[in-house]
């Protein structure tokens, strides 16, 4: 049997190569996910796994303690083997924000999935888009800076620029 792998990589101090064996090593989590799905209706599942924000912490993410919400500009892409691609933020995962329980699943109704691979399971997600099946990367990029706006491509309408804040004093 050939055991299906993960690799967290990134901004990060320890990226690594993960098996669904070794993922037990951190508090498994369960999740019971009711979803859309496009081609066979509503199911509902029974996942298990670590946190992301438990996982993804424990590669050291490469906050810069120095900038207050730093981790806010952390960007998360999770591909799978089928070719299926989702994003997230470090926001929605981590306890001081949306603390959302996302889990890389390493078992599904009670069945482990080690050839299969892992499975990104977002059980606060209505449509289940962004469950990436057989997770083979999870790309972690703090490089994305908010600021002035990009330009646009040929062709493409620019984003409007943000709008000014009413800003108010720090906790």
């Amino acid at each position: 049997m050939t055991l299906a792998e993960l690799a967290p990589t990134g901004d990060l101090a320890r990226p690594a190569r993960l098996t669904v064996p070794e993922m037990l090593r951190w508090p498994q989590h369960r999740a019971a996910a009711g979803f859309e799905c496009a081609t066979s209706g509503r199911r509902h599942h029974l996942f298990s796994g670590p946190r992301l924000y438990d996982v993804l912490g424990d590669a050291g993410p490469a906050f810069d303690p120095a900038r207050r919400k730093d981790r806010l500009r952390f960007l998360i892409a999770v591909d799978g083997a089928e070719g299926h691609h989702a994003v997230l933020s470090w926001a929605e995962i981590d306890p001081d924000f949306a603390d959302a329980p996302v889990l890389p699943a390493v078992g599904l109704d009670g069945t482990p999935l080690d050839e299969a691979g892992p499975q990104l399971v977002l059980p606060q997600d209505r449509c289940g888009a962004r469950y990436v099946s057989g997770i083979t990367a999870i790309r972690v990029d703090g490089g994305y800076r908010s600021g002035r706006p990009a330009p646009a491509a040929p062709g493409r309408v620019p984003a409007a620029a943000p709008c000014d804040a009413v800003r108010t004093a720090a906790p």
